[in-house]
């Protein structure tokens, strides 16, 4: 399996996961019994799952008005777009290359 469909993969599947935590904390919260932490969540959308956890969030209208939690999940994502345009612009990946080279640089001598 090549690497990119590994991480293809292990995306879909880890969204797939975080989008059925949202349906699964949602129907804890109606029948009021054990939620899943937040930090889970949050967890779960930084490593991967943020679009599922977005999808979840609109779908299910679950945690849309609950702070800090929704600001978090939004700077998660956009966090994630910067990782994308990263990889997918050529000229903003070389850039952060170079910055990157430059700060270890200038940390490590």
């Amino acid at each position: 399996m090549s690497p990119l469909t590994l991480a293809l993969v292990y995306l879909v599947g880890l969204n797939l996961v975080t989008l059925g935590l949202f349906w699964w904390d949602k129907q804890c919260a109606i029948h009021r019994r054990w939620r899943v932490p937040e930090s889970t969540m949050l967890t779960l959308c930084l490593v991967g799952g943020s679009f599922g956890a977005k999808t979840g969030q609109g779908l299910f209208r679950h945690k849309t008005r609950k702070e800090p939690f929704r600001t978090s999940l939004n700077a998660i994502i956009v966090l994630h777009l910067g990782f994308l345009s990263a990889l997918v612009l050529p000229g903003f990946r070389g850039s952060v290359v170079a910055m990157l080279h430059d700060a270890s640089a200038a940390l490590f001598g």
